[in-house]
């Protein structure tokens, strides 16, 4: 069972939804700060604003990239890249090609991975591979596929599609990347045992726009910097 002191350091508090104004990113990062998540993840628009209001704090900023379909082309995902790290992104989340490795072709998916890592600096990519659309045999290939590209995590899921993360997908993502690199379940994870379920099947962070509601079961519990 994980320490659940550290449960909120490693959720990414999250508001991706098209109709998301200034003031509502104001808001996530406040509660970013008070309940000290591992980062915010917003849409690239967002980016500037969201580094301004976390200036200073351990809080990141992570951002997504070629969101949420992953059918941008490849200089399109680096120039966004590059575009969000030079706003303040300390995270990068890139959706791959779906289709493109769909029809095998792997070469291609590795290189449009390959192209965001390197345009991403010292930011670190976390690659979405959309598991609901994929047969687990296309999920490892996937996963291998980004961590021959230099990524730093792989994760399952945008929320966009028609299903989110599960417990046999993040414990088959975590079996093809061994221990070398992150896995994030990300995905219509709405409670506390939502997230340990989860992190107990190998993830080690927790994408959701339900990280107050996670937590707040462990809230009369937290002591925090006691």
């Amino acid at each position: 069972m994980p320490d659940k002191i550290n449960l909120a350091s490693q959720i990414d508090h999250t508001n991706l939804k098209p109709t998301t104004m200034t003031g509502e990113i104001g808001a996530l990062c406040a509660e970013a700060l008070e309940y000290h998540f591992a980062s915010v993840c917003v849409n690239p628009c967002h980016t500037a604003t969201a580094k301004k209001a976390l200036q200073g704090s351990d809080v990141k900023v992570a951002v997504v990239i070629g969101f949420p379909l992953g059918a941008t082309t490849t200089p399109a995902k680096a120039f966004e890249a590059r575009e969000a790290t030079l706003n303040g992104a300390d995270e990068l989340d890139m959706v791959i090609n779906i289709g493109a490795l769909k029809e095998g072709h792997d070469s291609f998916v590795e290189g449009d991975i390959r192209a965001v890592v390197e345009a991403a600096g010292q930011a670190v990519v976390k690659v979405i591979i959309e598991t609901c659309y994929l047969t687990d045999d296309e999920i490892v290939r996937a996963c291998r596929l980004a961590v021959r590209a230099g990524a730093g995590f792989v994760k399952t899921s945008t929320g966009f599609g028609p299903a989110g993360a599960k417990v046999e997908h993040v414990r088959l993502m975590r079996s093809a990347v061994g221990p070398e690199i992150g896995v994030k379940a990300a995905g219509g994870i709405r409670t506390y045992q939502d997230a340990i379920d989860m992190i107990e099947a190998g993830a080690d962070r927790i994408g959701a726009s339900a990280g107050i509601s996670i937590i707040q079961p462990l809230c009369p519990r937290l002591i925090w910097g006691g």
